[in-house]
């Protein structure tokens, strides 16, 4: 089964790709996503936060998101810890949910993630993806998505890895600045993914 990855900076678009590579009927896992859900019923993990972050990062038995954010929003060693709990589980899930999957039905998974690359993911996949947006439209993007002030996303964009750095790290890049359009370049890594697949063969890096 060959493993793509699907990463890009915040505001980049990169769930909107996944969603068109899902309607393509590829399955797509959310590490994001997954990820927050994994905090809410692992009992391990569950067990780490308490002990790491107080009694009060769940409440009423669910995640207080608000809290965990108040703790690691300006420590980067407090983030990092909240990572070392809950990247190394996320992975193992993702891991084993790409074995359900029939290589002779479906020609590649996906799995989409923010820190492909910072979390240790990249190591277990075959093929990433960038996706990639100039900086003002993706401040623009997420100021209107959640409403948030500039300086929040720009403290956000601070914390993951460098655009540039990241992009030169993927195997294809998409670009997904509102001139170029989007669906043909899915449609062709597309087409080559599957290719790659049917063949048993990695794509060259493109």
């Amino acid at each position: 089964m060959l493993r793509v990855g699907l990463t890009g900076g915040i505001g980049t678009g990169k769930t909107t790709v996944a969603r068109i590579f899902q309607a393509l009927g590829i399955p797509v896992y959310y590490a994001d996503q997954e990820t927050k859900r994994l905090m809410n019923e692992s009992p391990a993990i569950r067990a780490a936060v308490t002990e790491h972050f107080g009694a009060e990062s769940y409440q009423n038995g669910t995640l207080n998101r608000s809290y965990i954010a108040s703790q690691v929003f300006n420590d980067p060693v407090r983030l990092q810890l909240l990572n070392s709990l809950t990247h190394p589980a996320t992975i193992e899930h993702a891991n084993e949910w790409i074995k359900q999957f029939d290589p002779l039905k479906v020609p590649f998974t996906m799995k989409e993630a923010a820190l492909l690359f910072e979390s240790g993911s990249a190591r277990h996949l075959d093929f990433i993806i960038g996706v990639s947006a100039p900086l003002a439209m993706r401040l623009q993007r997420v100021r209107d998505r959640d409403g948030l002030e500039v300086q929040e996303i720009r403290h956000r964009i601070d914390r993951q890895l460098d655009e540039t750095i990241k992009m030169k790290l993927c195997d294809a890049i998409i670009v997904n600045d509102e001139q170029q359009p989007l669906i043909p370049q899915v449609l062709r890594l597309f087409e080559k993914l599957s290719a790659s697949a049917a063949t048993s063969a990695l794509p060259a890096q493109l």
